[in-house]
């Protein structure tokens, strides 16, 4: 319900649409609201809540770290910030990090110096670098994030757009090298497409992406803040494959849900293009944050949650898969504890619709384009949790086969 008698449209700016669900609490898989209904958190913040709502580990890192120092800013440096970065590169196996606070920031930073990479190391002409990205990628909402965009409702009414992307679809490396050519510095994209509903590219993309990125010294930038840090079943998406990107951004789980908390990560001679007075944060990198980080990177160290991500996110795709070969989704796509399924059209229900209807039941996910919803619940989520919620979702749509005589 909403709070009160507030009107949230005469107030709050409509760039959201939440479904009718007020919440104030949470603990692990479990939120409540207002009126004291609890559900199964199966969004977890976009990924953000990795680790479940309240954890104590890291609500132990705040409260510590709250006391003695929350920011300095760069201009002065601190005790958490170079145990952050080599904890955090030894995790991702990186030579150097960059630390800043939202997703977002992170991908600008990664544009911008692989573009400074690319004039000052490559040797590209002045004002001609291009990265190549993918159609139906999400890494943000800034105006230089959104100028490649191909969602209209990302992109529409913010022009003039930023130059310098050659868009290709997802998945076609003939297209990407097609597409590179004597100034292109980077190429740009998610290992697994999380708002376009989780969608995976071909097997061998990324291993041959990698390969025609180091034979055309271009850059390889994997967009890791979703898929990263657990999700699909390993510390990065990428370790799937057995490669290492150039640039990793990482963000969401890295503040665990606390703080956001962001960063690139990488080769230590492309950030180092980064020099004092060409790019900052006044917050990126804050003691608190470090401390958030830090707590986030001791859980994953020793590859546990992994782990479970991995054992669940079978479960996941077993019960999925049922649910599908039954009739009622038309598509399925898993990895770890992360799936996108398409409803089957003939059920007549909106993405939006059966987003709702779970609600009532006491389960929270978030549709995307039309009749895809994303599940991700936090990688903490009980086997008998992680079953209820597939039970919840099998009920809803089998009710909505019976009621227009689906059988």
């Amino acid at each position: 319900m909403l709070q009160s008698t507030l009107d949230r449209t005469a107030v709050l700016a409509p760039n959201y649409r939440p479904l009718e669900v007020t919440l104030v609490s949470g603990d692990n898989c479990w939120v409540t609201d207002v009126d004291g209904k609890k559900y199964l958190d199966c969004l977890a913040g976009y990924s953000a809540l990795n680790f479940g709502h309240n954890n104590p580990e890291l609500n132990q890192a705040v409260v510590d770290q709250l006391h003695k120092l929350t920011l300095v800013s760069r201009a002065f440096d601190h005790d958490q910030m170079l145990p952050f970065a080599k904890e955090l590169t030894e995790l991702t196996g990186t030579e150097m990090m960059l630390p800043m606070n939202t997703g977002a920031e992170a991908v600008e930073s990664a544009i911008k110096a692989a573009r400074k990479w690319g004039y000052e190391v490559k040797g590209v002409a002045p004002e001609q670098a291009n990265i190549v990205v993918a159609e139906n990628s999400f890494h943000g909402r800034t105006t230089t994030i959104v100028s490649f965009s191909t969602d209209a409702d990302a992109k529409n009414g913010y022009g003039p757009y930023t130059p310098g992307f050659r868009v290709v679809p997802y998945g076609d490396i003939e297209a990407v090298k097609e597409a590179i050519d004597e100034n292109t510095v980077a190429a740009l994209f998610e290992p697994i497409q999380g708002e376009s509903g989780v969608v995976m590219p071909p097997e061998n993309f990324l291993p041959d992406l990698r390969e025609l990125c180091t034979e055309n010294d271009v850059l390889m930038i994997l967009d890791e803040i979703q898929s990263g840090l657990g999700r699909t079943g390993d510390t990065l998406a990428q370790d799937l494959y057995g490669i290492r990107a150039d640039l990793t951004t990482l963000g969401k789980a890295l503040g665990g849900g606390v703080l956001p908390v962001s960063a690139v990560v990488g080769r230590r001679d492309v950030l180092s293009v980064l020099t004092p007075g060409t790019h900052g944060s006044t917050f990126g990198g804050n003691p608190l944050a470090c401390a958030v980080g830090r707590a986030v990177i001791k859980i994953l160290k020793e590859g546990e949650v992994q782990e479970r991500a991995k054992r669940l996110g079978e479960i996941l795709g077993e019960r999925l898969d049922k649910i599908q070969e039954d009739g009622h989704l038309a598509e399925v796509r898993h990895r770890g504890l992360w799936a996108g399924i398409d409803v089957e059209p003939r059920l007549g229900l909106t993405g939006r619709q059966l987003c709702e209807r779970l609600a009532e039941r006491g389960m929270l996910c978030k549709d995307t384009h039309g009749s895809t919803i994303r599940l991700a619940p936090p990688l903490t989520i009980s086997e008998e949790d992680l079953n209820y919620a597939m039970d919840i979702l099998e009920s809803v749509l089998n009710e909505q086969a019976a009621e227009i005589g689906i059988v």
